[in-house]
């Protein structure tokens, strides 16, 4: 018995599998060991995962994790999980994480579209080279927190038609005085221009609002994938909230740039199993 994790800022998604299948999925807290104080990561590990689970046998706990990409943080993420399992434990970025579940042992390039954004070209093995992505303020192109950071920005500016714009303040409550306090002076402002992105989906038949997501991402295949030198011979794979729910505008924008898409996916876990599983 495996238990892998697939861990973000927002939630950290589980899943208890075997060789006969998957027997448990549930999602808790999330854990970036990055910026999560020590003692918030313990009692996520505490009270949401090994409580229930200890006395299952399981045998190694895979966790992939946003904010896992040092030596140090995986050395330290290791040992706290350690302490609540005698498992072999194994700790990864949640960028190979994303790169093994969707391109499994072949050679492809592998992208994250969620509340932020990520890419990589994985050789089949190991991710080989990789763009950094630069964060919510200075990357994260294609992202839920890009897209609610191009919307605010058009439709202050007045570059998004009125009556949408309107829409979209009175929807959200919002004022320009209430915006820049949640965006400068609140926590976690990623998470929250993140969340204005669903008003795109929601009126995507608006020119306008299917213009800015397609913008958003050509700005994520041109800044990041088009830097590839692998880009024009490979598979390029999604997985992601905003990679899945706008897969219609992520493949047209492909297609308009000559790329070959691959998988494109809600979350990483189900390619993960697989891996995992079939590796055992």
């Amino acid at each position: 018995m495996i238990l892998i994790a697939d861990g973000g800022s927002t939630k950290t998604a589980w899943c208890l599998a075997g060789t006969d299948g998957i027997h448990a999925r549930w999602e808790t807290a999330g854990i970036n060991p990055y910026f999560s104080p020590r003692e918030e990561v313990e009692r996520v590990l505490r009270e949401e995962v090994f409580q229930e689970e200890r006395e299952l046998p399981i045998e190694a706990v895979y966790y992939y994790g946003a904010g896992c990409a040092t030596p140090k943080v995986i050395g330290e993420t290791c040992a706290l999980i350690a302490q609540f399992t005698e498992a072999h434990v194994e700790v990864d970025s949640d960028l190979l994480g994303a790169a093994r579940s969707l391109c499994q042992r072949e050679a492809g390039i592998a992208c994250i579209l969620g509340t932020g954004s990520n890419s990589a070209y994985y050789d089949g093995q190991k991710v080989a080279d990789h763009v950094s992505p630069l964060g919510y303020i200075l990357g994260d192109e294609g992202s839920a927190a890009y897209l609610g950071k191009l919307l605010v920005n058009r439709c202050l500016k007045r570059h998004l038609p009125s009556d949408l714009a309107k829409r979209f303040m009175e929807e959200y409550a919002l004022t320009l005085e209430s915006l820049l306090d949640r965006v400068y002076k609140q926590p976690y402002p990623n998470r929250f221009l993140g969340t204005l992105s669903r008003f795109l989906a929601a009126h995507i038949e608006e020119p306008a609002a299917h213009d800015l997501v397609y913008e958003a991402m050509d700005d994520f295949l041109r800044l990041n994938v088009l830097t590839y030198a692998e880009y024009s011979r490979l598979p390029i794979h999604f997985t992601g909230s905003i990679a899945y729910y706008y897969q219609e505008i992520l493949r047209e924008v492909c297609s308009v740039r000559r790329l070959q898409v691959g998988r494109v996916t809600q979350e990483p876990m189900e390619g993960l199993v697989r891996f995992h599983i079939e590796l055992e």
